[in-house]
């Protein structure tokens, strides 16, 4: 087993400084070996799709590999919606799955599966380590693997890279165990890329040729100067809460805005679009783009596989986003008019929101999610659910720009979001606030079944007793099923399940309960606060399309 002890030791000679293990026999010598490798920081998580999610919030704040470890059979598939979600938003995952010797597979041995190459196309790297290492030649090949597997998860684009590990017995050492000190280490390199004066020099002509240029940042860890260099152009800039760049003066309501039914739209056409960063949340930017097809779309991404999202995409410019917009964009495009156009439209829907807000007399968990996103204390993490909680912040955007917002974006999923934001917690010392529903929270309780509560978590939940998406949204709001077979009603609170795990929680369901336990959710509590915000589902569909009817929309 030394091969497999040592792997622990590499590990923390590459850097590595999370582990989040799983119970379990099969995977013994790894744990044993994580165990007593005192530089990198354990947690044992029972629940392994609890387990994976919190290490991809580790993992997100990070940015370097956490390490997962399970036991082998269904054990490492309960890692998958993790693996996925870190695969589609370029988060570094290395996972470690013990598994039966290749003679037991398809065998009827107990915990014993088709582990090889488990996560299919969703990890960048699959690889199955020897069975027998004593030979040295063995061992070579088990460090090379692992150099290897952490190297191809911190490269851009990062994500999860996969190790299966097929172990026989005996599993566990009869007395100490001690680490290698000749443990081979492959490093990799990072260079600049640069453009070269030729192809800069015809990016630049080109780009003369344009009017009305339109930059659409994607989701993106927060880069400051990026941030700085982007609100110095005058040029719109379209960011959607989890992009990470806002500031004053950018698009912030184009989701609300590009719905509307009047006639500027048109006017609002690029002539060539500039994107970066990976997902976009807003449907109707979405939309509004693959209807009015720019003349040119060009993605600028350091490398690896580019989506056209809205059907447009003409160039990849292989670069840095910050290096792009200093050299090429800055000084060299001026479209204030065009400009102009997107701010007034942006203007008119942020002060139509603090009106609707401001006069409504009936509460919602809309005027909810509003002053929740108001009252965020600066230099936080903002944690978004999916369904309407993402919605909602999108549409209403971010003022203060020293928040930082995290989504489970990468496949949009309600599973594993509070776990997320647990491992994020976990990961700094500042104050990690999530916004959730109802369903979500309740799919994730799991999240709390551990040992590590930390005191920098906040937890909003929207309770409106069911999926209320699906009130909102024309397709199953309009059929006689919806309400049993989408909403899916539950009459279920989070109360019982955080007096299980000790957590701080408090229950509101009107305006003024609201605004005054607030007020106090953020001060230190030496634990986990959540707050239940319980609202009537009806209710909030028919305030937000009151709401919607203020924009013509």
């Amino acid at each position: 087993m030394q091969a497999i002890y040592n792997i622990s030791q590499l590990c923390f000679f590459k850097g590595i400084k999370h582990a989040v293990l799983s119970p379990g026999s099969r995977c013994a010598p790894l744990t044993i070996s994580f165990a007593r490798q005192t530089e990198i920081q354990k947690y044992i998580i029972p629940d392994e799709r609890s387990a994976a999610f919190i290490g991809l919030g580790l993992s997100r704040i990070t940015q370097l590999p956490t390490v997962l470890i399970c036991t082998s059979g269904s054990a490492a598939y309960n890692y998958a919606p993790a693996v996925a979600e870190a695969y589609f938003q370029h988060i570094p995952l290395l996972i470690l799955t013990a598994d039966r010797p290749p003679e037991w597979i398809d065998q009827l041995d107990g915990q014993t599966i088709r582990q090889t190459n488990i996560y299919g196309n969703h990890v960048k790297g699959s690889f199955t380590l020897p069975v027998d290492t004593l030979h040295p030649d063995a061992n070579w090949q088990v460090e090379r693997m692992v150099n290897e597997a952490i190297n191809l998860a911190s490269q851009f684009p990062k994500g999860p890279v996969h190790i299966n590990i097929p172990l026989r017995e005996p599993f566990y050492p009869k007395g100490e165990i001690e680490f290698s000190n000749s443990i081979k280490i492959i490093e990799t390199m990072k260079s600049s890329l640069v453009l070269d004066e030729s192809t800069k020099n015809n990016l630049l002509k080109e780009l003369s040729q344009y009017k009305k240029i339109l930059v659409v940042a994607g989701q993106s860890i927060a880069n400051k100067e990026l941030t700085e260099v982007l609100s110095k152009l005058d040029i719109p800039v379209v960011t959607d809460i989890i992009s990470n760049h806002a500031f004053s003066g950018n698009i912030k309501n184009h989701d609300l805005f590009l719905t509307s039914k009047n006639e500027s739209e048109q006017a609002l056409k690029p002539e060539l679009l500039i994107t970066f960063g990976n997902s976009i949340i807003s449907k109707s930017l979405k939309l509004f783009l693959r209807k009015n097809t720019p003349s040119a779309h060009w993605h600028i991404q350091e490398s690896g596989a580019v989506a056209d999202t809205f059907q447009s995409l003409t160039k990849h410019i292989s670069v840095e986003p910050l290096y792009f917009f200093k050299e090429l964009i800055k000084g060299k495009a001026v479209t204030l008019p065009y400009k102009e156009l997107w701010q007034e439209a942006d203007t008119s829907v942020s002060k139509k929101i603090r009106d609707f807000i401001k006069n409504e007399s009936l509460f919602s968990e809309f005027e909810a999610a509003y002053k929740l996103i108001n009252q965020l204390p600066d230099h936080s993490v903002f944690h978004l659910a999916n369904s309407m909680p993402v919605r909602y912040a999108n549409a209403i955007g971010l003022k203060n720009s020293t928040i930082e917002v995290v989504a489970n974006r990468g496949t949009s999923g309600i599973d594993g979001v509070i776990s997320t934001a647990y491992g994020t917690a976990l990961a700094t010392d500042k104050l990690v606030t999530v916004l959730t529903g109802d369903m979500t929270f309740l799919y994730d309780r799991n999240a709390f079944w551990n040992n590590y509560l930390p005191s920098n978590l906040r937890i909003v939940i929207l309770n409106n007793q069911g999926g209320g998406i699906f009130r909102m949204i024309d397709g199953p709001a309009s059929q006689p099923e919806g309400e049993e077979y989408f909403v899916t009603k539950q009459n279920l609170t989070a109360e019982n399940t955080l007096k299980d795990f000790d957590v701080e929680y408090i229950q509101v369901d009107d305006r003024t309960g609201f605004e005054k336990e607030l007020n106090d959710f953020f001060k230190t509590a030496g634990k986990s606060k959540v707050m239940e915000v319980m609202t009537d589902g009806i209710v909030n569909t028919k305030l937000w399309k009151k709401f919607k009817e203020t924009l013509n929309l």
